[in-house]
């Protein structure tokens, strides 16, 4: 008989474990040992069911991908071969051995997102806030009081103009009736970008009258190519006729739109834009999506993020706003701070502070209000150290889960901010004892 072949369980007996390799005091390990996981598992399970073919993947696996991506604002492809390269994070999401290939295809985890759903992501965010319970970063009195603001999550478009939206109609009906075997008259390949162009230097030069010239014979130069394909609407086949009379559609949109038109469509490819104005003298006018903020008044701990489609006035978001945050804490918040964007504002059962009141302020509620403001450092390190400033997931659905998903990406980083100071006093303490010890 020959040698017994090696099989992955018998193989493992000569593996080292990953917890006898790395310092099981690491911030990212004792965060692992914080988190539900089984409890995380448990109601994330319905997503995970494999209907056909081989079962699907773990779902502490994916969970903590995400909450490492968001943490540590990396992409889709960086965090799949980071999590290859570090072996902290395959602690992190379960793993018992090292591995040295890829977990799953970086291209999965935005199918992943999208079977998950909003709900889902919601469930990631409440266990950040039971972690946070759990390593003392947040106590359970400061859920009780919480700040709440409105700010814009920018979409990965580029920043909208006539000229360029147009040429990029132009663009797609041409792509659109060349895979459908459609016959245009002319496609303007080679006159359109040159229009499109010049409208570009005559905007810099602000030669106003030559640009808008320029820009009416670039509109009627689409017009045409539009309605040479609206034509032929009944050659194409069924099923590609839906997509071309969506593409239609929204070309002739980009048309018929003026400047001072309202609803106006600012992406050929995300419809969902919206052009929102919060008064910066910097940035006046952003493209994305509002989203409605809710932090603990104390420490800045995230307890609700939620898109808010429709630009709504920042009062209107406020009931919504608050009821996420009960849900994702189970703590009813009793005292809610906004800025002068919530006049008029109610909610039952809960105390509205806002900036600026005057009537009934005591000497502790003043220095309530005055911390309002600290919503907003909270707000900038979401954007700069994490990903809500600017959006790539696709559709109104992507803008909830990236704004809920951007919270929990936060939660982790004060987490492990806070047991990085631990760990580091751990050090400290040592080297201190060690010295100590050599003295003697």
């Amino acid at each position: 008989m020959g040698p017994t072949p090696i099989t992955p369980q018998t193989g493992e007996l000569f593996k080292q474990p990953l917890a006898e390799q790395i310092n099981m005091r690491h911030p990212l390990v004792q965060l692992a040992g914080l988190i539900d996981w089984q409890a995380l598992e448990q109601a994330l399970s319905e997503s995970f069911i494999s209907k056909r073919g081989r079962p699907a993947t773990r779902p502490r696996l994916i969970a903590g991908l995400l909450y490492l991506q968001h943490a540590f604002d990396l992409s889709d492809e960086d965090v799949v071969w980071g999590w290859v390269e570090n072996p902290y994070w395959q602690f992190f999401t379960g793993e018992t051995y090292l591995q040295t290939d890829p977990p799953v295809d970086p291209s999965s985890l935005s199918r992943w997102r999208r079977r998950l759903g909003e709900a889902g992501v919601e469930e990631l965010l409440a266990h950040t806030i039971e972690a946070a319970r759990r390593a003392g970063a947040v106590r359970e009195s400061s859920l009780r009081r919480v700040i709440v603001d409105t700010t814009v999550m920018e979409k990965a478009v580029a920043h909208p103009t006539d000229s360029r939206l147009l040429e990029r109609g132009r663009v797609h009906l041409v792509k659109a009736a060349k895979r459908l075997g459609l016959k245009l008259r002319q496609n303007y390949n080679r006159e359109a970008p040159r229009l499109a162009a010049q409208i570009g230097r005559y905007a810099h030069a602000k030669q106003y009258t030559r640009m808008r010239r320029t820009l009416r014979t670039l509109r009627s130069r689409v017009g045409r190519v539009y309605r040479d394909v609206e034509r032929q609407l009944g050659a194409v086949p069924e099923p590609q006729r839906n997509a071309l009379q969506d593409l239609l559609a929204r070309v002739h949109r980009l048309l018929t739109q003026r400047t001072d038109d309202k609803n106006k469509l600012y992406a050929l490819h995300a419809p969902e834009v919206e052009c929102i104005s919060k008064g910066k003298a910097r940035k006046p006018y952003e493209f994305g999506v509002k989203v409605s903020i809710t932090t603990t008044h104390k420490e800045g701990l995230v307890i609700g993020s939620r898109s808010m489609p429709g630009n709504p006035y920042d009062g209107h978001t406020l009931y919504e706003a608050l009821e996420q945050a009960q849900i994702l804490s189970n703590v009813r918040p009793e005292i809610a701070v906004v800025d002068r964007g919530y006049r008029g504002a109610e909610v039952d059962g809960i105390r509205i502070l806002r900036s600026g009141q005057k009537r009934g302020v005591t000497r502790v509620i003043k220095a309530m209000i005055r911390r309002r403001s600290a919503i907003e450092p909270a707000i900038g390190h979401m954007k700069a150290d994490g990903k809500l400033d600017r959006n790539w997931l696709k559709g109104t659905l992507g803008d909830a889960l990236h704004a809920v998903l951007c919270g929990a990406g936060h939660n982790i980083r004060l987490i492990l901010r806070k047991l990085r100071l631990l760990f580091a006093w751990f050090l400290c303490s040592l080297h201190l004892e060690q010295l100590a010890t050599s003295l003697r």
